[in-house]
């Protein structure tokens, strides 16, 4: 009945939901360079597990089943006459776009969600058919977010999974054009810190993007280094201010100057295949940037 398009590990969760009500006829999967989390190994397990095919996304052919879903998919789906489900990892219509969940730890938000809705030419714009909103704690880390919307994607896919199995046409409701905002999509630029700005949103920034990402990215005297952890600390008057430039050295964990505020980094690691530690930092007068 569901031909499934998943990746990472949302994927999973909202596969395992919709396998769970027998509505599974075949599973397409694609393994991501960029996320180190072995959810393309755990797809392919479950599908052999629940002895469903899986095929890799380069070997898939037309889909044969009257409703496709989509969840965590970066590539077009050609749904011809099938009624393609999108999941989204955003409480729609904000953050349409990509990485969406990256974005909401970024800009500080205290929650987010997932939203399933209608595909059509324009991405994310379709009717929405179900949203579960999902609490994030502040500061918290990509890995724990991940966790907690990966729950509520295994939510949402059994309750449109019960709407599919139950027949008739998916109706959705249109969305609200004056409330929409973007995510933009992100690349290897991306990870870069730049020390001219909030304390609060490098620290938030560098616990988005870490692991199963890549981890923030910087230069220390000049050499690639990935920050893991940071904390912020209470500001104190510089006279001449210079983001960037280390303002306390303690236990070897130095405190950076920020545009606004303080960042005390906690792991730093160099940007090299043995990810040895950076810490504890041997010269005081350091830059970062």
């Amino acid at each position: 009945m569901i031909t499934a398009y998943a990746m990472t590990a949302k994927g999973v969760a909202a596969v395992t939901a919709l396998l769970d009500a027998g509505l599974v006829t075949a599973v397409v999967g694609a393994d991501d360079a960029g996320v180190a989390d072995g959810s393309h190994a755990a797809l392919r397990a479950l599908c052999a597990d629940r002895g469903i095919p899986f095929a890799d996304r380069a070997a898939a052919g037309p889909p044969a089943t009257p409703y496709l879903v989509a969840v965590g998919w970066r590539w077009l789906i050609d749904p011809g006459p099938a009624t393609l489900v999108v999941f989204h990892d955003s409480l729609l219509p904000r953050y349409r776009g990509f990485n969406p969940l990256v974005t909401a730890l970024i800009e500080g938000d205290d929650r987010t969600g997932v939203t399933a809705l209608l595909a059509t030419d324009e991405y994310d714009r379709g009717d929405i058919l179900g949203r579960v909103e999902v609490p994030l704690p502040r500061p918290i880390r990509i890995a724990d977010a991940i966790a907690l919307v990966a729950a509520a994607y295994g939510e949402l896919a059994a309750a449109i999974g019960a709407r599919i199995a139950a027949g008739g046409p998916l109706a959705g409701v249109p969305q609200d054009e004056a409330a929409a905002s973007y995510s933009l999509w992100r690349d290897d630029a991306d990870y870069d810190l730049d020390w001219t700005g909030d304390a609060v949103r490098l620290r938030d920034t560098v616990l988005a993007v870490g692991p199963p990402y890549r981890g923030a990215r910087t230069l220390l005297n000049g050499t690639p280094v990935r920050v893991y952890d940071a904390t912020v600390e209470p500001d104190v008057t510089i006279a001449n201010r210079t983001p960037g430039k280390v303002v306390f050295l303690r236990a070897g964990r130095p405190t950076v100057v920020c545009g606004t505020g303080l960042l005390r980094l906690d792991d730093v690691r160099h940007d090299e295949p043995n990810a040895a530690s950076a810490l504890p930092l041997a010269r005081f007068r350091s830059r970062f940037g």
